[in-house]
């Protein structure tokens, strides 16, 4: 299993930072940064596995966004039953909060 991915920008490589810079004397280039995959406490399915920053994200999505929204059609709204419930607050320090009111929103399983 391979543990590093490349920076799945196809522009990763123009960006001048320090970071990018490889080669010795005159043969220097700018590389597409090497990202260790589950970099992040473990988690596998993870957008930063294979970007390296914000800006290679953002960039992709801006050169990419559409094509991507277009393999997964979405051609009617989702919806998720729920139950909201109006509750006070019982604040024992008799605080600014005490007796407000406030909403919760409880996921019915269905």
């Amino acid at each position: 299993m391979d543990n590093y991915n490349w920076c799945h920008n196809p522009d990763c490589h123009k960006i001048a930072t320090q970071s990018r810079v490889r080669g010795s004397g005159d043969n220097k280039v700018l590389r597409t940064v090497k990202i260790k995959a589950n970099r992040y406490n473990g988690y596998q399915s993870n957008i930063w596995n294979y970007f390296c920053n914000n800006s290679c994200l953002f960039q992709f999505l801006n050169k990419f966004g559409e094509e991507i929204a277009n393999t997964y059609s979405v051609k009617q709204p989702s919806e998720t039953p729920i139950k909201v419930e109006v509750k006070t607050y019982d604040a024992p320090d008799h605080s600014y909060y005490d007796g407000k009111k406030y909403k919760t929103i409880e996921v019915l399983n269905k």
